[in-house]
């Protein structure tokens, strides 16, 4: 009994870091996990499933701050291995300024470098500089 429902919580901690995953990477904000993707997997439950989706739903933690912390933990764990990786290869920066609408500069650099016969380009940084010129 303790080994099914520790293996439940195992795999709703993981669909709640892939969900997590697919939200930063789709750009949307973090609170779209509550408010369309938990209510459309409960639809997908129940209708094409037919199982009591309210059960498997209640375990799956996609609340706004859960989605919030686990793309943020995400987005460490990889700023950490492209530092850590960058210090280990040859690489080429590309440094790029643009402006916001409110006269604040920002300054983007982007990195490439190759990984199995591949090449890579990510961004490393963006900051923002207010722009004092007149």
């Amino acid at each position: 009994m303790f080994a099914s429902t520790s293996q439940r919580n195992d795999d709703s901690l993981r669909a709640s870091y892939n969900i997590s995953l697919l939200i930063a990477k789709s750009g949307k904000p973090h609170t779209i996990g509550e408010k369309l993707i938990l209510p459309a997997v409960e639809e997908v439950l129940k209708t094409v499933l037919h199982k009591p989706a309210s059960d498997i739903i209640k375990i799956i933690p996609l609340s706004n701050n859960t989605v919030e912390r686990r793309i943020a933990e995400m987005s460490s764990d990889i700023e950490s291995f492209l530092c850590n990786y960058l210090q280990t290869t040859h690489f080429s920066i590309q440094l790029d300024e643009s402006t916001l609408p409110d006269n604040a500069a920002l300054l983007l650099a982007y990195v490439r470098f190759i990984t199995n016969q591949e090449i890579y380009e990510e961004l490393l940084f963006a900051r923002n500089f207010i722009n004092n010129r007149h």
